[in-house]
């Protein structure tokens, strides 16, 4: 399949990976893309920002099928995509590294798979306690089936399935960058009675590598990773700024996913990581779930 680099932000210098052609040119706490017919094509681009590489992989949800996958023990993003002979795979969501458990609510075909109230080292946590009712509702990308259509909808955790739908998958992250951003709303941030941050669980105003997955009004899904530049200190982007990348691309409805070393995005047999070391090489860091693209044709519903 031809990969085409497109023109991300206006003034913005455009790289293309090797071999492409280049080219120029609902509610506030849920929000939905139906899928629609439409091209079929692929679009990946890379954009070139003062202090990060964002790369962008635009879907057709009509002729693809995006689902969730979690491994038993944490994997690569290849070993995912071999497992599952995907497209393309984008790194999910959180999970805690030493005990290699999720921190996030995963649904596949209906079940529930990986549970964060079943993660000890979460929920017994005495720092986290006055905010896990919050964390125990973080927002997810949620498939639907609503009578014969397929939907895809970024929701919080115990928001209600739509009348007529059923819920096919779903992946927990979060927080939401549009139409909003929630990190309060989620137990992501905090602030006291001065208005003085006391909590940023993901940094979120400093530059760092960072994954997040969009919905546009017209039924396309983005999936966006945003790398570290190589001699840029700070690197990456704040969530803010890649709520404002997002916005530019059209999208309405968008959902972090685990950033830092996380951040990885693999498409056509290659694995981008986000996060670079102090010597300007990738950080590779295998991941407890993932998003997976597959032809519709190919999966199931």
């Amino acid at each position: 399949m031809s990969k085409t680099v497109l023109l991300g932000l206006i003034g913005a210098g455009v790289v293309g990976l090797a071999g492409c052609a280049v080219q120029s040119s609902p509610s506030p706490l849920m929000a939905s893309s139906p899928v629609v017919n439409r091209s079929a094509e692929l679009h990946y681009t890379v954009t070139s920002l003062p202090t990060s590489e964002v790369h962008v992989l635009r879907i057709p949800a009509s002729a693809y099928q995006v689902v969730p996958a979690v491994a038993p023990e944490i994997a690569d993003l290849a070993t995912f995509a071999q497992q599952y002979d995907a497209i393309a795979v984008l790194n999910g969501g959180f999970f805690d590294p030493q005990n290699q458990k999720s921190t996030s609510y995963v649904t596949i075909q209906g079940q529930q798979v990986a549970d964060p109230s079943q993660n000890e080292r979460l929920v017994n946590n005495p720092d986290l306690i006055p905010y896990m009712d919050q964390i125990l509702n973080r927002s997810e990308l949620r498939r639907y089936r609503c009578t014969q259509n397929l939907r895809y909808a970024i929701a919080l955790h115990r928001d209600p399935i739509p009348t007529n739908c059923e819920l096919l998958d779903a992946l927990g992250a979060g927080p939401q960058l549009l139409p909003e951003l929630t990190s309060e709303l989620e137990g992501f941030t905090a602030t006291d009675a001065t208005g003085t941050v006391i909590r940023d669980a993901l940094g979120s105003r400093q530059p760092n590598a960072r994954t997040a997955v969009g919905l546009t009004p017209d039924g396309d899904m983005l999936w966006v990773m945003a790398a570290q530049k190589p001699g840029v200190n700070p690197s990456g982007l704040s969530l803010s700024e890649m709520a404002e990348f997002l916005k530019s691309l059209g999208v309405t409805a968008a959902l972090n996913l685990d950033g830092g070393s996380s951040s990885a995005l693999f498409y056509e047999g290659t694995t981008v990581h986000g996060k670079l070391d102090a010597e300007g090489n990738p950080v590779r860091r295998p991941v407890k779930s993932v998003l997976v693209l597959r032809s519709a044709q190919n999966g199931q519903n």
